[in-house]
């Protein structure tokens, strides 16, 4: 019997990445003409995963939003990994936005991507482990036709196809 063949769908994301793009976006709000003195900040805490921008308008708020999605890009970071929250009311007539760093895959998000798999009619085999789903296949053909039935859809959240043997 022949050996099966598998890979795994992951989420990461590399945060050094993450932080040398906020590092650069904290340069360029300090640079910038229109963004300098107007009281804009983007703050990240590692530990917790989050980018949080704070600004005198929501207007001012999406431009350093916008810087920052620019630097992100520019670091191969895909810009569904963080997920932004609604503007918020902060003190001193000023807003807040949160955005979360995606960082695997949750349940509901998983149980999704193995039903589309199998609705499919693949023949293959997938197991959901943790915060990760692995597809395993005697057929090696199988297993490409899934990775790219994968990445022809959208979860949300970027997914990286790792493991591959």
């Amino acid at each position: 019997m022949a050996k099966d063949s598998s890979f795994d769908v992951v989420s990461t994301v590399d945060m050094q990445e993450v932080d040398n793009a906020f590092g650069q976006t904290k340069r360029e709000i300090a640079q910038r003409y229109d963004l300098k003195g107007s009281g804009a900040d983007i703050s990240l805490d590692k530990s917790a995963r989050k980018v949080t921008v704070s600004a005198p308008a929501d207007f001012v708020a999406k431009q350093v939003i916008d810087v920052f999605h620019t630097k992100l890009l520019r670091r191969g970071i895909d810009l569904g990994a963080i997920r932004w929250g609604n503007s918020q009311a902060a003190t001193g007539m000023s807003v807040r936005i949160v955005g979360d760093v995606i960082e695997g895959i949750d349940k509901p998000t998983a149980s999704s991507i193995s039903k589309d798999i199998k609705a499919q009619k693949f023949k293959v085999k997938v197991t959901i482990e943790g915060d990760q789903l692995r597809v395993s296949s005697p057929s090696r053909d199988e297993l490409q036709a899934v990775i790219s039935f994968l990445k022809e859809k959208d979860y949300g959240q970027p997914l990286q196809y790792v493991n591959y043997r």
